[in-house]
């Protein structure tokens, strides 16, 4: 398997070379040359795998550089019931008949991120140590990343993280999850402004390539291509969990801000996975539904980027969503490459009328909206007809998938992060307070270690380069 960037000026490139990096040299996003097809007599054999087999079919698809014995123990490592909670991994709960919820939040920081960090973290430690290199890790989050790339980079040999979040803009649960860590290796960023300006300096910085080069700069975004590769597993599991018979459909409502949790379901699809709709589940920064209605893709400024109580998909411009147009664009890096100056320039692209949005389709994107009053109802009918307290983006992506069941078509709705994380928010709903693992109580007292800092690049340059390994 060969990389090759969606701009079209990079190097065709082997895994353990991108594992690393963020974007591409040519400042585009990283795509597998191809995708690899899974037919049905093979989807079938893989049927009753347990979840850390499951991975290392999908995975090995997409990794050829690492001895297979070496990615099967990098893989056990990560995926043990210690880590999750249960040999299931990502288990599925029956709500109904037809609706399902894919439980991702029993990882170590209660969220999904924890699926795919938790590898990420194995498979960095791994190549720096074949390699004999260190690595800078930049990353900007807007809520979970960075406590689950935390967490999974803390104490790791020859690893500095350097993590981005919007002051005062996350949950007081998820500020203290990251701020309370005192490792010498973490380096937590409280940048005055909204997520999508947090995002802007990590992806200016990788595009300086002389700074990215001289201090190691990778990143554990979503823009990371290995974070996606190990959320497809998690789309494979649910399916089979579901069905019985290799030609049966699913459906999947993905809570969304960055777009990367519901393009690993798309890849998932262009593997073979029969996935009837990919829904598209959106807050009041509906960015992405808008394009989805109307072909329009228009970022919005920081002022009008709002605070929700779904706070970690205030999120106005999407990174990972370039792979998918690249792919809508009939991976044209050329065309790619013109949209994206013109976002550059005007703020938006708008492919209405053209044969490319005429043709979306095919891909089976569908999409819709949800407002604090939906989420709050969700959470409250949720509860009472099912007894399941979920978090707040959870109901988001329950809420949306009501007006895109279809008969016959299981419906499974991905879960974002347990409830714990997002208090407020249960209260106002349930008027109780959510359940808290024990291993967390008091975690807000702790004692918070940041730095405050402006949207400025130079600043941040100058904070890494004194801090770097």
């Amino acid at each position: 398997m060969k990389y090759i960037s969606t701009r079209g000026a990079m190097a065709a490139s082997d895994f353990s070379e991108i594992l690393l990096g963020g974007l591409a040299p040519d400042g585009g996003l990283v795509v597998p040359r191809e995708y690899p097809q899974i037919d049905a007599t093979t989807l079938q054999s893989w049927r009753g795998l347990g979840y850390g087999e499951l991975a290392f079919e999908v995975l090995s698809r997409y990794v050829s550089d690492i001895d297979a014995a070496d990615l099967r123990a990098i893989i056990a490592r990560t995926y043990t019931a210690e880590a999750f909670g249960s040999e299931e991994i990502t288990p599925v709960l029956e709500l109904e008949p037809g609706l399902h919820l894919l439980r991702l939040s029993n990882g170590p920081t209660l969220a999904f991120k924890d699926v795919a960090m938790q590898l990420l973290g194995n498979l960095f430690e791994y190549v720096l140590a074949r390699e004999g290199r260190s690595l800078n890790i930049l990353g900007a989050t807007s809520g979970d990343t960075g406590s689950a790339a935390e967490y999974a980079m803390r104490g790791k040999q020859n690893v500095r993280v350097f993590m981005l979040s919007p002051d005062a803009r996350m949950s007081a649960f998820q500020r203290a999850q990251m701020y309370s860590l005192c490792d010498p290796n973490i380096f937590n960023i409280a940048v005055t402004g909204v997520f999508d300006e947090c995002q802007d300096l990590v992806k200016a910085i990788s595009n300086d390539l002389a700074f990215k080069s001289r201090h190691a700069i990778g990143t554990v975004n979503s823009i990371n291509w290995a974070r996606v590769a190990a959320q497809v597993v998690y789309y494979f599991k649910a399916w089979f969990a579901v069905t019985t018979g290799s030609d049966e459909q699913v459906s999947f409502s993905v809570p969304s801000g960055n777009f990367g949790d519901v393009l690993a379901g798309h890849i998932a699809r262009m593997m073979g996975l029969p996935i009837a709709t990919l829904v598209v589940a959106t807050n009041e920064n509906d960015v992405l539904d808008e394009f989805f209605r109307t072909g329009c893709y228009r970022v919005r400024r920081a002022s009008e980027t709002w605070a929700t109580s779904s706070p970690s998909m205030d999120i106005s411009k999407a990174s990972n969503f370039e792979r998918f147009v690249f792919d809508l664009l009939g991976r044209d890096p050329d065309r790619l490459s013109s949209l994206w100056l013109r976002l550059a320039n005007e703020g938006s692209f708008d492919l209405a009328g053209s044969a490319d949005f005429a043709s979306i389709g095919r891909f089976g994107f569908a999409s819709g909206t949800s407002r604090h009053a939906d989420r709050i109802a969700t959470i409250r009918r949720v509860h009472e007809r099912y007894g399941v307290v979920v978090d707040t983006h959870t109901a988001d992506g329950l809420h949306v998938a009501q007006s895109h069941r279809v008969a016959g078509v299981p419906m499974i709705c991905l879960e974002t992060a347990q409830p714990v994380k997002f208090a407020a928010a249960i209260r106002e709903a349930l008027g109780e307070e959510p359940p808290r693992p024990s291993a967390i109580v008091g975690l807000e007292e702790r004692a918070q270690r940041f730095t405050r800092m402006p949207a400025d690049v130079r600043l941040l340059k100058r904070f890494i380069a004194e801090r770097c390994v």
